[in-house]
């Protein structure tokens, strides 16, 4: 017999089953680590720099505090793009093998809270923004969430082949944000920056949509290689790296180019040109036959491109005080 007060075998498998459930539901509960990669950190890392480049890139100094609150806010601005755009886009992410693994598709955090949380940080980031620098600069962030959210995703992303084109000039804002929160102005500067981003989305995403169409048509999303086929993509590809090739060179000979940008823009695009021609020139009985090796390698140095275009017209930025960047 137990003494008085204690529970009873019955009572003491109630309370056993309720701490295993308890400790279920903790281990359920959406990590730190889930909502964080709902801002989509990846693109969030490439938003913070080429905003940052444009940021020092302007013509006036900067109090690093302020400085520092900008970049702060305009990389929470765009991943709140993201948090929302996994919101909308939660019914084809789970279709796409690449996109399976987010967080709504994988069931670790609800629909209404990534919409809560997008919602939130893009009133704190363009408020907060257009206080730390100014209301033209909050503005312009303002904006640039609802182009990525509304005209991309909830309207281009689905209806049109062109979507990473237009949609593209989302993710080609963030410089001109940086350049608009130290100067409070436009120029064209900040502009070529926003071209360049521009240009460079649909080849990099046309590459990734080459050896990864399967997704694109089980999701039903009309990408190029979808409506049109890998052949018209191959010679879209290769058109706007010609063009992006013309405006990269040309922007070294800009008040934000200079000699290094120079060199590195020339050795880039033609390595970025002569992956093109390679893809352009393959059918599609070799690109299966190599598992797309091409297009990989093209995407992969895609990924390096607009890294270092930026980085040379930051390192002219840094070396102008010193009388040695630009022209």
């Amino acid at each position: 017999m137990r003494p008085r007060g204690y529970p009873s075998v019955a009572e003491e498998t109630d309370m056993s089953d309720a701490s295993i459930n308890a400790s279920t539901i903790r281990e359920d509960e959406p990590s730190f680590g889930d909502y964080f990669a709902l801002l989509k950190p990846r693109v969030m890392s490439l938003v913070v720099f080429t905003a940052l480049v444009g940021l020092l890139a302007a013509p006036v100094g900067v109090h690093p505090v302020i400085g520092f609150a900008a970049i702060l806010f305009i990389a929470i601005g765009g991943g709140a793009s993201g948090a929302l755009n996994m919101w909308w886009d939660a019914d084809i992410d789970q279709v796409m093998k690449r996109t399976k693994s987010r967080p709504i598709p994988a069931g670790k955090v609800d629909k209404g809270e990534a919409l809560s949380l997008g919602l939130a940080l893009s009133g704190l980031s363009c408020i907060m923004l257009g206080l730390a620098t100014n209301l033209f600069a909050g503005a312009f962030l303002a904006f640039t969430i609802f182009f990525y959210v509304v005209i991309y995703t909830m309207w281009l992303k689905r209806a049109t082949p062109q979507n990473i084109v237009i949609g593209g000039a989302a993710g080609a804002f963030p410089p001109v944000i940086g350049w608009i929160a130290a100067t409070g102005t436009m120029s064209v500067e900040p502009w070529l920056m926003f071209a360049l981003t521009f240009m460079w989305t649909p080849p990099h995403f046309w590459a990734l949509a080459l050896f990864m169409r399967s997704d694109y048509d089980d999701a039903g999303v009309p990408m190029l290689t979808v409506t049109h086929g890998r052949r018209a993509t191959r010679v879209h590809i290769l058109v706007y790296t010609i063009l992006l090739a013309v405006l990269a060179v040309g922007t070294g000979f800009s008040g934000i180019g200079g000699p290094v940008y120079l060199a590195v823009a020339v050795v880039l695009n033609a390595l970025f040109l002569h992956g093109a021609w390679k893809i352009f020139r393959r059918d599609e009985d070799d690109s299966e036959a190599d598992n797309f090796k091409a297009e990989r390698s093209f995407f992969k140095l895609s990924l390096l491109y607009l890294f270092l275009h930026f980085g040379a017209i930051l390192v002219e930025a840094l070396l102008k005080p010193y009388g040695l960047g630009g022209w």
